[in-house]
């Protein structure tokens, strides 16, 4: 329904989206996932559901598709590299 096909994906590094050549992605799904982005990508607790849930359904009702959420790797950002506001003010 939404045009999706397995083994489609996107990567995500910091704030930006990576898409592979001639490959999209149903603004509808991504709107889905894109709030849950920036919490996966932070260390949670062993108890956070966020820590273990990683299916996030297509918001068309009448389609199977779904997006799976996959950590591939930890990365670290220094505070300077992410905002222009100092650490301590």
């Amino acid at each position: 329904m939404c045009g999706a096909k397995e083994g489609d994906f996107f990567t995500l590094q910091g704030e930006m989206i990576y898409l592979p050549p001639n490959q999209g992605i149903s603004i509808y799904s991504l709107a889905t996932v894109i709030p849950l982005l920036p919490a996966k990508q932070r260390v949670t607790a062993a108890n956070d559901w966020m820590t273990t849930d990683a299916l996030i359904a297509c918001p068309d009702p009448n389609c199977p598709s779904q997006l799976k959420i996959i950590r591939e790797g930890v990365r670290t950002f220094s505070h300077s590299e992410t905002t222009v506001v100092p650490l301590h003010p």
